[in-house]
């Protein structure tokens, strides 16, 4: 009997230590307080990797390869690779890295000279560098050096579009911030009713916000000219369409001072050197990053 007490005696002590042990909320603290410093240490170290290098999309749109928005959906398509592995879009490049688009080695270009081409866009070919789009205006141009068109303009459009091997000046540009013109003349389906230039100059809501005011004045019974200052997708369609207009032609004639002129369709010339400067003038106040786009985002 008394061994029996005995095993019970001497195992309740271990069970009660081992609950205690199970449950002690000291222990908590004393754990947290030992890696204080390794934190600290990783922060330092990552705040170092985003100061060095080069962001990944500008690595690339410097190079002349694209521009930084095409860069940027190559990237997302997984088509881009650092050291052979596939490229993130937070990614920078670091010196000695090796980046690559569908394969194709990507180098900086030192000393290049910069290209400014002025290309009157016809209908049915597409603003983008994409390969796999056989009436893009890459190939439509067919110029001898890699160059890239800056901005957009759709498929169904004509006019006026920028191309280039300098990747910098493409936000200076495209930003909404800064407030560089691009101006339209532009048909629809029927005549102009007396409101349709004041609501298209207001602002009309589309994509989710409100458009920016702008410059319309009638040309004719179905003819308009409207100058903006922003680039949303299909923008001037989808101010018609909300207005139940339905745009039958679309040409760009203007961006920034920079006109068609006599330029055929189909043809493209270089800035001339007045050109050039007075661009370059304009740019130097211009902001590159997104707080451009921010400044001047209407109000929804």
């Amino acid at each position: 009997m008394r061994s029996k007490k005995n095993i019970r005696s001497t195992g309740a002590p271990k069970a009660n230590t081992a609950a205690k042990a199970k449950f002690a909320p000291k222990a908590k603290h004393h754990v947290k307080a030992k890696p204080a410093l390794p934190p600290s240490t990783n922060s330092k170290q990552k705040s170092t990797v985003k100061v060095d290098g080069i962001q990944l999309n500008k690595y690339i749109s410097s190079s002349g390869f694209c521009s930084r928005r095409q860069a940027e959906l190559y990237i997302e398509e997984g088509r881009v690779t650092i050291n052979d592995d596939i490229a993130e879009l937070t990614q920078r490049v670091q010196a000695g890295d090796e980046v690559a688009v569908d394969g194709e080695i990507i180098k900086l270009k030192t000393g290049k000279q910069s290209l400014y081409l002025v290309f009157n866009k016809p209908k049915g070919v597409t603003s983008t560098t994409d390969p796999a789009d056989k009436s893009n205006i890459i190939y439509f141009i067919n110029h001898p050096k890699r160059i890239f068109p800056i901005g957009r303009l759709d498929k169904d459009s004509e006019g006026l579009i920028l191309l280039t091997n300098d990747g910098d000046i493409v936000n200076k540009i495209l930003r909404a911030g800064n407030e560089h013109e691009k101006e339209y003349i532009v048909s629809v389906n029927k005549p102009l009713s007396p409101e349709f230039t004041q609501q298209m100059a207001r602002g009309i809501p589309i994509l989710g916000t409100v458009t920016k005011p702008c410059v319309v004045r009638q040309l004719g019974s179905k003819t308009f000219k409207i100058i903006l200052t922003e680039g949303l997708n299909r923008q001037i369609r989808r101010m018609c369409e909300f207005l139940n207009y339905e745009v039958t032609s679309l040409k760009r004639v203007r961006i920034m001072h920079i006109t068609l002129g006599n330029l055929p369709v189909g043809k493209w010339r270089y800035l001339s050197h007045a050109e050039t400067e007075v661009m370059n003038s304009a740019l130097r106040q211009s902001l590159k990053t997104e707080h451009a786009s921010a400044k001047s985002k209407p109000k929804r």
